[in-house]
């Protein structure tokens, strides 16, 4: 449990982005030879927050396999005196340990989620500090997302089964942190709507806080109080309550007060929205009406900078999503930046969040249908290990964004093998870790093709099918008339399950520029006919309630035959300009014309 680092009249950040000393560790020597102990060897500089594998053109850098160390002095500031001091990093991808000084103050494995350490008894205020971080790529069968090392002759080689390339690093901000000593060390909050009014639920969770009293209030965006009470566990209701609802991002503040008598000893303002997520039969329902989704599957990708986040980078895609007509997004295969979930949050745009674990899959490589010759549930492959590292990052992504509006539904793995009674094993208790951690929001997976309707074991658990086929791509590449055919009598059989059906990827390959008539893969035409051909399927369908087509705009991937500069499927290029597709989809989603 952890709170994101404020400003507040009791609390003081200070960001540590930047330039930082860097150095590759090919040979994974640093720690035997304790390079945290003084100045990085041979070391050159990097940006903070950055994926390293593009800011260089060697290409041993790109293809770099193991630990990489950063490092930088940081000095404390000197009215940090007499409260905690802590550093704070938002993510680091996929291993990383830090140390201060001499000292190791904390490991962490997995990427996309935040992590911390106190540090308050290794520096001093006023004084600077050493601070190293060693962070590393590796994946195993024990990580989420799996992977494995491949010795070789040229050295080790990483092999995974994502599609998008294994980019690592320092990904999002690095803050150092001032804190009370008796201090607010979580809050939750959920909601529920009682005829007009908004009813608000708050657990507040504390560090050294006897005999301290908790004050709770919350105001509306006009800063007027609406509601409050004086423990760290309650309720209370707010009249005539606005709604959050789509398209419509109506944020309240709760201001958690840590108080003895009339000195505030500690505060933190946590934003949340007024509204309900339900399932009933095939409908989805936010504040009890029914939505549809219509939006992509995205990722974390840009030129230059790879999975690190920027928030000018950030408006641009939400303003190709705003023109498009779209109003939701799933963080594929990761958690986002949370700075992307407050932009949602402000504007009401609906959010599937997903964990990192992709890949568990061995029947599905990177897109390309074939075997990889592991079974993929195993004692050697994924295991009970696996399952608990896997526990964690559903508990982990669910401690994190608990309290975003925005987001809608829990998904806990993107095309695992699902067909199987070792998948069923796997996944039932992974359920009841989500519903455990969360209660108020459905739980889902995202299915892939090689599970279909009759075939899968897992998805009897969902409360919300999410759907990824490739009718007219993969499967009836170029023969849409039988892509149709085959996608009805499927979606004939998951409609009876009266689930509601979100199709979380379709679509097709399309370089920018190629045009074809008639329509052929790869052409900007033919991804034109695919989404025409899904759409009929769509609207004959009443329990299909969203359309997220992949992907919002081109992405990095390993390189291979199928791969021309990465996957193509997007309906903006890399850069964010539009395809051809985009037109359509503006005027299917906003009744936009061309």
């Amino acid at each position: 449990m952890m709170l994101r680092p404020q400003d507040t009249a009791t609390r003081d950040t200070k960001c540590l982005s930047g330039m930082w000393d860097f150095a590759f560790d090919a040979e994974d020597r640093g720690q035997t030879e304790k390079w945290f102990t003084r100045p990085l060897p041979t070391c050159t500089e990097m940006a903070v927050p950055a994926s390293y594998q593009d800011l260089s053109t060697d290409p041993a850098a790109r293809d770099h396999v193991g630990p990489v160390w950063y490092q930088r002095e940081v000095r404390i500031p000197r009215g940090w005196t007499d409260d905690r001091v802590v550093v704070h990093f938002e993510s680091a991808t996929h291993a990383a340990t830090v140390w201060v000084n001499d000292v190791e103050v904390v490991r962490h494995v997995g990427g996309y989620l935040p992590f911390e350490a106190d540090i308050t008894d290794h520096v001093c205020a006023g004084k600077k500090c050493r601070l190293t971080v060693r962070v590393d790529n590796r994946l195993s069968f024990q990580t989420i997302p799996p992977g494995i090392i491949v010795d070789s002759p040229e050295g080790p080689k990483q092999k995974y089964w994502h599609d998008f390339f294994n980019y690592a690093g320092i990904h999002r901000d690095v803050w150092l942190c001032r804190r009370p000593q008796a201090h607010i060390e979580d809050v939750t909050i959920t909601t529920d709507i009682d005829g007009n009014d908004g009813i608000v639920t708050w657990s507040v969770l504390l560090h050294d806080a006897e005999p301290l009293t908790t004050r709770v209030t919350i105001f509306d965006t006009e800063g007027n109080v609406v509601a409050g009470g004086t423990s760290a566990n309650a309720h209370a209701r707010i009249p005539s309550v606005h709604l959050w609802q789509p398209d419509h991002g109506y944020l309240y503040e709760a201001e958690i007060s840590l108080v003895d008598g009339d000195q505030v000893i500690d505060t933190y303002q946590q934003v949340f929205g007024v509204r309900t997520i339900r399932v009933d039969g095939a409908r989805l329902l936010v504040n009890g009406e029914p939505v549809h989704l219509t939006g992509f599957g995205m990722h974390e990708d840009h030129q230059t900078i790879g999975k690190a986040h920027n928030d000018a980078l950030m408006l641009r895609d939400a303003a190709c999503l705003e023109w498009i007509g779209a109003n939701s997004l799933r963080t594929s295969h990761y958690p986002y930046s949370e700075r992307i979930l407050d932009y949602a949050d402000r504007h009401g745009l609906l959010v599937i969040d997903e964990t990192p674990a992709v890949g568990i899959n061995m029947g599905l490589g990177g897109g390309i249908f074939g075997a990889q010759g592991y079974p993929t549930f195993s004692a050697e492959t994924i295991n009970d290990k696996t399952q608990k590292v896997h526990a964690q990052v559903i508990r982990d992504l669910i401690a994190r964004d608990k309290n975003h509006p925005s987001v809608i539904i829990w998904s806990i793995a993107n095309e695992p093998e699902s067909e199987t009674e070792a998948a069923e094993n796997y996944f039932l208790p992974l359920f009841d870790v989500a519903r455990a951690a969360d209660p108020t929001r459905p739980v889902s997976f995202v299915n892939v093709m090689l599970a279909p309707f009759g075939k899968c074991r897992v998805s009897q658990y969902s409360d919300v099918l999410l759907l990824n086929r490739y009718y007219g791509w993969y499967v009836d590449t170029g023969d849409l008339a039988a892509a149709e055919r085959h996608w009805r009598e499927e979606m004939a059989g998951w409609a009876s399950e009266n689930k509601p059906i979100i199709i979380t990827e379709y679509g097709a390959d399309t370089m920018p520029g190629l045009h074809q008539i008639p329509a052929q893969p790869w052409s900007e035409e033919y991804q034109v006919e695919v989404l025409k051909m899904n759409e009929r399927v769509f609207d004959s369908f009443d329990a299909i309630v969203g359309e997220h087509i992949w992907n919002f705009a081109d992405f990095a991937t390993t390189s291979g035959t199928m791969r021309v500069g990465g996957n193509r499927k997007g309906i903006f290029t890399r850069d964010r300009q539009p395809k051809s597709a985009a037109f359509h989809l503006r005027k299917r989603w906003r009744g936009v014309a061309q």
